[in-house]
């Protein structure tokens, strides 16, 4: 999309000069997509690091828990153990590959901001590409036994997902997945503070999505066309519904929508 297509906002054009002031080399580095990528997904997974701790002392924390009755939050070790396979794969794999996938694609750093109707418009867009290309891949995936073995069953450890397990996949599929919200910004043509910011919600929507809490205040409470991680973490327990990540419309239309299971004394279908 055209960034001089209507005049940016005085905030954003402000907030834009100060990232960009001095900041271009950092910015421009290949290797900052996979390591933003991580980092924002460990910071935003310290709230429920918080909760779960909470949840052995208050039982309104523990109430949330939609896995309450059936399993018991993750233990520290967990987390630590979880966070260290994410870390080896994104070193090992992940930066490698996406540094040398951002140094084909030649990202520039235009002067202007863009406007704030432009910046909605490519962040929906994105969030909305990224949604279909992900149901796509995801159901296809599971439908492909040699590919859900080699690329997808080791997210599947997880039959209660935990917020940090939104990353606890295979190096293919950790890569797969960033180069395809890469690419949903690069075919739009974003403006490069459109796609921070997509990138931040769509970090933000994965780490909700395994969180394993149905919070009073979650995304999918505020916009009922998410699914959140009721919706998601029904996957996890029932692996033939439920495919897309954050919207529901595609699950409807494909036949594959699961209402969530919120009971842990439901026995799920196989």
């Amino acid at each position: 999309m055209d960034a001089t297509s209507a005049a940016p906002a005085p905030l954003l054009q402000g907030l834009w000069e100060y990232v960009r002031a001095g900041q271009e080399e950092i910015l421009l580095s290949p290797y900052l997509p996979a390591s933003c990528a991580l980092l924002m997904h460990v910071l935003l997974c310290a709230p429920f690091l918080a909760l779960d701790a909470l949840g052995s002392v208050c039982q309104r924390v523990r109430s949330w828990r939609i896995a309450a009755g059936s399993e018991p939050p993750p233990t520290p070790r967990q987390w630590l153990d979880c966070f260290c396979r994410i870390l080896f794969r994104y070193v090992t794999v992940v930066l490698p590959a996406s540094a040398l996938f951002q140094r084909l694609r030649s990202p520039r750093l235009p002067e202007l901001a863009p406007s704030c109707w432009q910046l909605f418009v490519e962040v929906l867009a994105c969030v909305l590409l990224f949604d279909t290309f992900f149901f796509l891949w995801h159901y296809y995936i599971h439908r492909i036994p040699w590919l859900y073995r080699s690329i997808h069953e080791a997210h599947h450890r997880h039959r209660n997902p935990f917020a940090l397990s939104a990353q606890d996949a295979s190096s293919a599929e950790l890569l797969s997945l960033l180069l395809l919200s890469l690419s949903c910004a690069w075919l739009l043509g974003c403006h490069p503070l459109s796609e921070v910011i997509f990138h931040l919600l769509n970090s933000w929507l994965a780490v909700e999505d395994h969180c394993g809490y149905d919070l009073p205040w979650a995304s999918h409470r505020l916009f009922p066309f998410l699914g959140g991680a009721p919706h998601h973490q029904t996957h996890h327990k029932v692996k033939r519904f439920n495919y897309a990540p954050y919207f529901t419309h595609w699950d409807h239309l494909f036949g594959t929508y699961r209402p969530p299971v919120l009971d842990p004394r439901e026995r799920p279908i196989q």
